[in-house]
């Protein structure tokens, strides 16, 4: 993996044999199940106008984030870094988004005071600033450390693929899917369960992050009524792990649990 996708690496490594999404750099667009339609995971941008990819490279769209304010929205720090972003405002450019259908101007970035970029285990976040207020939609936090066997929502524009082969192609569609949080700690964690298997816990529309899918939101709730409990950072690397079947069936995603760093947006943001 080269580019934005080293960094995601990093980022997941970072967590210890994490594989950064936004650890691996980079979640893949999501991989789903094998013997589910691929179409039925494939949704429209305006389904989730506060979600938005932070830049295309050829047909990649690399990292996503989430608005959470009128003014600001929150991705995985080493998303900066994988990015043109973080070059860009340091020559003292705003840097050009899309978001909710409409064009934004990105003025300045928060990084978490915990992320270190050599160091898996840092708080890997980060906060955009919008240079203009915007009364367009935006996604509530999770305040409440109830997130544990939770169901939430997936969304992301990177790599696709199936749970029996892994991540296999980058087609720049936005697509979503479905996990249960398994591990509420200092980061949520989630499985990607093979339906194979008798034991099988696996949902209809199961699902797990890709490679470019970095800073990616899992929502809690239903539409109209989301609320974020986490960002995509990367995938536990373990025994049979390998860069080129990143996402099969067996998968642990990981991602920042936003309820652990409440004081430190609000603190940023403001009261939100």
């Amino acid at each position: 993996m080269s580019g934005a996708g080293q960094g995601f690496r990093t980022s997941l490594t970072a967590l210890a044999g994490l594989v950064l999404l936004g650890w691996f750099g980079v979640t893949e667009a999501i991989i789903i199940r094998h013997d589910v339609n691929a179409r039925r995971h494939e949704v429209r941008a305006a389904e989730f106008p506060a979600v938005f990819y932070i830049e295309q490279q050829g047909g990649d769209r690399i990292c996503a984030a989430t608005v959470i304010h009128a003014r600001w929205a929150i991705t995985a720090a080493h998303c900066v870094h994988q990015t043109s972003l973080g070059r860009t405002l340091e020559t003292g450019n705003d840097f050009g988004v899309r978001v909710g259908g409409n064009d934004r101007l990105i003025d300045t970035v928060v990084v978490h005071p915990g992320y270190d970029v050599n160091l898996t285990e840092s708080t890997d976040l980060a906060l955009l600033r919008f240079s203009d207020t915007s009364t367009a939609p935006v996604i509530s936090l999770q305040t409440e450390p109830t997130e544990l066997d939770q169901i939430v929502t997936l969304v992301g524009w990177g790599f696709f693929g199936w749970g029996t082969t892994g991540r296999e192609f980058s087609d720049g569609k936005i697509r979503m899917a479905a996990n249960r949080i398994t591990e509420a700690g200092d980061r949520l964690q989630m499985r990607f369960d093979d339906p194979r298997l008798p034991d099988s816990d696996a949902l209809p529309m199961e699902g797990t992050p890709g490679l470019w899918d970095s800073g990616g939101p899992a929502l809690l709730g239903g539409r109209g009524n989301y609320r974020l409990a986490g960002v995509a950072v990367g995938e536990l690397e373990g025994e049979h792990f390998s860069e080129e079947t990143q996402g099969r069936y067996g998968a642990i995603a990981v991602y920042e649990r936003i309820y652990r760093h409440l004081g430190w947006i609000e603190s940023v943001v403001g009261k939100i």
